[in-house]
């Protein structure tokens, strides 16, 4: 009888360590903060492009001689390259982060985190092969 109230003592005296069960911690917020922020960086970079790329020539602005720009513009192309780059190092990272904080081996994989990240690399060869032949390097 004295160890099962021995057992219940112990069991009530509060631990020096913090028990990450019971509440969230700062990493978790932070990985939060950072994949909304890449992905709110990415749908700015998606309103810069439609400024920066060239406009589609349609046959009925070649109808009406209407001039369409062909080249992209360089100076919010730079822009446009830099929040990319910041878009891909925010998901980055809280996919690091996530991966070393993840207690479990099915915790959730965040497939959204790695789609944004393809895509900004994708997007970011993209910008660059587009700068790089137009400034006749390629």
């Amino acid at each position: 009888m004295t160890k099962i109230v021995e057992n219940q003592i112990k069991s009530e005296k509060p631990s020096l360590t913090k028990e990450r069960r019971e509440s969230v911690d700062f990493w978790f917020y932070l990985a939060r903060v950072l994949t909304v922020c890449s992905w709110v960086t990415f749908f700015a970079a998606i309103i810069i492009s439609f400024f920066v790329a060239p406009e589609t020539d349609y046959g009925v602005l070649r109808y009406h001689e209407i001039e369409v720009r062909k080249f992209w513009l360089t100076p919010l192309t730079g822009y446009l390259y830099l929040i990319i780059w910041f878009s891909a190092a925010g998901v980055y990272a809280a996919t690091l982060i996530d991966k070393y904080r993840s207690r479990r081996r099915n915790d959730n994989t965040h497939y959204n985190a790695y789609f944004l990240l393809g895509f900004n690399l994708i997007w970011l060869s993209v910008i660059l092969q587009h700068v790089l032949s137009t400034a006749n390097v390629i």
